[in-house]
């Protein structure tokens, strides 16, 4: 079993981490992406939205064969430059749904705490979140 990595090293590469953009708002794709865009809310402090959509099941088993939109999206983002942000990008499916779901966007950059993005934090096979409990 590997090791995970604590709280305080995340945090520190949240910390380090430089946007080359300027974004209107933040959509999480909920929910693995709720914690860390609010974390890095903290630090743009711009509108933060919510974009429902699931694949898999609490023990990250896939439950659909293509990501489901679960709820409405309820926020305009109509020539808006967003930042998307997900915990775990595997396959890449799940962003890319919901890059097309908002294709009327102005501009949509990824953010994942682990897996490859136009931001991430760490790309490694095994990866535990210090935050799941």
């Amino acid at each position: 079993m590997t090791k995970g990595k604590s709280f305080e090293e995340v945090m520190q590469r949240f910390r380090e981490t430089t946007f080359h953009e300027t974004f209107d708002m933040i959509v999480a794709i909920a929910n693995g992406g709720i914690i860390p865009a609010a974390i890095i809310n903290q630090r743009l402090n711009i509108d933060i939205q919510l974009l429902k959509i699931n694949l898999r099941d609490p023990a990250q088993k896939p439950k659909y064969d293509m990501p489901q939109l679960v709820a409405p999206i309820d926020f305009d983002f109509r020539n808006k430059t967003i930042l998307l942000v997900e915990d775990r990008i595997k396959t890449g499916a799940t962003v890319q749904f919901a890059i097309d779901l908002l294709q009327d966007a102005r501009q949509i950059k990824t953010f994942a705490v682990n897996g490859t993005a136009d931001y991430s934090l760490y790309d490694e096979a095994c990866f535990r979140f210090p935050w799941i409990i």
